[in-house]
């Protein structure tokens, strides 16, 4: 069994990404509530920033590949810190899913593989949606 150091930058920034979606979460269900999206999005860059390390989440977000994803999710980031907080979370979503496309594949197979939800993603329906958004690589 393979087992991963994790040193406390790691657990702390762990804990404030989980804050972070725990607090968007929250201003979602409070009828999009700016205190609470301006909080979990401070939170879950400041924990990415801190997981994976500074020079890391700088790499990733400037990427070519990711400038799109990187500019919509920062013009969300913004509007929502102004006070406009629907065009913020929309435009932040937009930017999670663009910046984040590449795990989708990994994702999929991981949770067809899971044995408490596995099931559900083994339907022959579910199976066949999920080939066609994943596409042929998959980077596991």
């Amino acid at each position: 069994m393979v087992s991963f150091d994790i040193n406390d930058r790691t657990k702390i920034g762990l804990g404030l990404t989980g804050f972070g979606v725990l607090f968007s979460f929250l201003g979602i269900l409070m009828l999009f509530d700016k205190g609470f999206l301006a909080m979990g999005n401070i939170l879950f860059v400041s924990g990415v920033s801190l997981t994976i390390g500074l020079k890391s989440t700088v790499q990733f977000f400037t990427k070519p590949k990711n400038h799109k994803g990187s500019i919509a999710f920062g013009i969300g980031l913004f509007l929502v810190l102004i006070g406009w907080p629907v065009f913020g979370m929309m435009a932040e979503s937009y930017g999670f899913a663009v910046l984040f496309s590449g795990f989708w594949p990994t994702a999929a197979v991981y949770l067809q593989k899971n044995p408490t939800v596995g099931w559900i993603f083994q339907h022959p329906y579910v199976t066949s949606l999920l080939t066609r958004f994943r596409g042929r690589r998959v980077p596991v």
